[in-house]
């Protein structure tokens, strides 16, 4: 019995994760204002330009996240993980403008980071990760 030869992958790179959201202005603000994201992209596509590819992330990141109207389904459901040196201070900075957050961690969990979650408007989770 042979073995077909599988031929090695050409992806390096994990660049753009995508969330759907209901408004992208509504989202741009929340990831931007609340968050402290910046903007990658923002144009228009289409015959029309009826369409719109928008990617936000965190200052520094090489990976964006593209906020989406939705496709096939609903807007929300979908999660990512943002790291910071100092979980205790995002916290407090994002008690101010978050309203579904949960609360900083009291206690250590062996084997696993610190952090918490929160969501944005459309349902989909933000995890803060210490490292």
């Amino acid at each position: 019995m042979s073995t077909p030869t599988q031929r090695p992958t050409t992806l390096n790179n994990i660049g753009v994760v995508m969330f759907t959201v209901t408004d992208q202005d509504t989202a741009l603000d929340f990831y931007t204002r609340v968050l402290g994201f910046e903007v990658r992209g923002d144009t228009r596509f289409g015959e029309n330009d009826e369409y719109r590819w928008l990617e936000v992330a965190p200052p520094g990141s090489t990976a964006r996240l593209a906020l989406n109207p939705p496709m096939f389904d609903e807007p929300g459901g979908s999660a990512i993980g943002v790291e910071t040196p100092d979980l205790a201070a995002e916290h407090a900075r994002l008690a101010e403008l978050v309203a579904d957050m949960e609360p900083l961690p009291t206690e250590d969990t062996p084997g696993a980071p610190r952090l918490f979650m929160l969501r944005d408007p459309d349902g989909n989770v933000i995890t803060v990760v210490e490292v």
